[in-house]
């Protein structure tokens, strides 16, 4: 689920400040009448364990709850197949978040009497994120599946999860094969995000992209079509996944090109480190060819002829660090590198529009270098309580290389950072339930519509967010 939709309803911004000691006063009336944590409600009414069994916080998965996954939503015993479960049981859950959210966006182009002027634009307003709904389970013994349609908030509805899984093949726990579309295997998943608001409530370094790039295809935060292999020992300290996707950035009907594909490979090992806990240690890398070029009807590309292919890369380290039983932190790293033809605007058509078409003959401006960076992300945790996490995050992106010669060396940087918390004052096994208090600061640099200078948007968010 994410934060898209952002409000227009102007406000002072004071008015921040007394909708804030109000939001804390409720925080310590509900804190004052805490319960006992419980299991989340699809895997819960399964195994009847408790939410702190599998998450650090809800839907962040701890090592368990990885655990679990990886074996494919089993624990490995008599109650993984469906023909074990009480007949009334159905692996459904759905989850929504009603919200009050406040954003402040700097150097908006706005119309004045003397043609376009750059504004700050502040709005607020309640508001509601999309809907999803999950299932996922077991068809039998080993043979594990999940759907997720989800909307978002205006409810337009689409697929965000298609897959089926083999798992254990040949009874060995190094080969389970997924098929469909599916989350790529980042061990710090974007799907499980504790983070609601536009900026914050995803990584940026998932998908990122230079300005004026037109790789929408190596976006590693997006679910995407294809087949994935993948293992792991019994305990789960080791674990590898490799992945085949079509390079469509997770569309349907073969939108882009049927010869292009991409590879995403990860690999990680865990290790005991005595009283501070499990560490793990891993890298991946996203790799392959997108379509630059399609053949037209009308002036207007025609859907699957794309061809033309060009190259892209993403890899990085992934580290997961804990100093004892409240404290953990993790660390994602990336370089990152297109093509020049993506840095120069070819391979664009989210929606049907390819601005730049590498047709025979064309041929790039003298000097076009492919775009490079470097990307970092810091996201600690203090786990109070299985009831109660405190969060943070900081990335940053800077380009090494831009794709025109000549362009200021820093444009498009980005540096974001997050802070919040999120509460539980209950969790049954048929009903999950969180406060959420974030606040995000964006800045990106040499990107205002008007004078090209740096740009920065805030955005204050509290909600209600709650499964069944």
């Amino acid at each position: 689920m994410r934060m898209w939709a952002q409000s227009h309803l102007c406000q002072k911004p004071q008015r921040a400040t007394s909708v804030l000691a109000a939001a804390f006063a409720l925080v310590f009336l509900i804190l004052g009448a805490s319960q006992s944590a419980s299991a989340l409600p699809a895997f819960a009414r399964k195994y009847g364990l408790r939410c702190s069994a599998c998450h650090e916080s809800w839907p962040m998965l701890n090592f368990f709850g990885q655990k679990f996954k990886d074996n494919g939503y089993q624990l490995m015993n008599d109650r993984d197949a469906p023909i074990w479960q009480n007949p009334g049981y159905w692996p459904v859950t759905f989850r929504i978040v009603p919200i009050w959210h406040r954003v402040s966006q700097g150097k908006q182009a706005v119309d004045s009497g003397d043609g376009q002027v750059e504004r700050r634009i502040t709005s607020s307003g309640f508001d509601l994120s999309g809907l999803d709904f999950h299932t996922g389970g077991t068809l039998e013994k080993n043979f594990s599946f999940y759907v997720l349609p989800s909307s978002d908030s205006f409810a337009s509805f689409h697929f965000e999860t298609v897959m089926a899984r083999l798992d254990n093949v040949v009874g060995s726990p190094w080969l389970n094969v997924k098929f469909g579309k599916f989350e790529l295997d980042n061990l710090l998943s974007e799907k499980r995000i504790l983070t609601l608001t536009g900026n914050g409530g995803i990584y940026q370094l998932y998908h990122f992209m230079p300005q004026g790039d037109g790789n929408v295809f190596g976006q590693m935060g997006d679910n995407q079509l294809g087949v994935e292999v993948m293992g792991h020992s019994n305990n789960d300290r080791t674990r590898y996944s490799v992945a085949l996707l079509s390079s469509n950035d997770g569309q349907v009907g073969l939108p882009y090109g049927a010869q292009s594909y991409s590879t995403f490979i990860t690999g990680s090992q865990a290790f005991d480190a005595g009283k501070l806990g499990v560490q793990r240690l891993g890298f991946y890398v996203m790799a392959g060819e997108a379509p630059t070029s399609w053949l037209t009807t009308g002036g207007t590309p025609i859907a699957g002829s794309g061809g033309a292919n060009k190259g892209y890369s993403r890899e990085g380290f992934v580290g997961q660090f804990y100093f004892g039983p409240h404290v953990d932190v993790t660390v994602v790293t990336q370089h990152g590198e297109d093509s020049a033809w993506f840095g120069q605007g070819y391979g664009d058509l989210p929606d049907g529009v390819a601005v730049n078409n590498n047709t025979p003959g064309t041929t790039l401006p003298a000097g076009s270098r492919n775009p490079t960076w470097n990307g970092v992300l810091v996201e600690p945790h203090y786990v109070y309580s299985p009831q109660l996490i405190f969060l943070a995050r900081y990335e940053t992106i800077r380009m090494s290389q831009q794709s025109t010669p000549g362009t200021r060396s820093d444009l498009g940087n980005i540096t974001t950072y997050t802070v919040g918390y999120r509460y539980n004052p209950f969790m049954t096994s048929r009903a999950g339930f969180a406060w959420h208090n974030e606040f995000n600061i964006f800045h990106q640099d040499g990107t205002s519509p008007l004078s090209g200078t740096n740009i920065n948007t805030s955005e204050l968010l509290m909600g209600f967010d709650f499964d069944f």
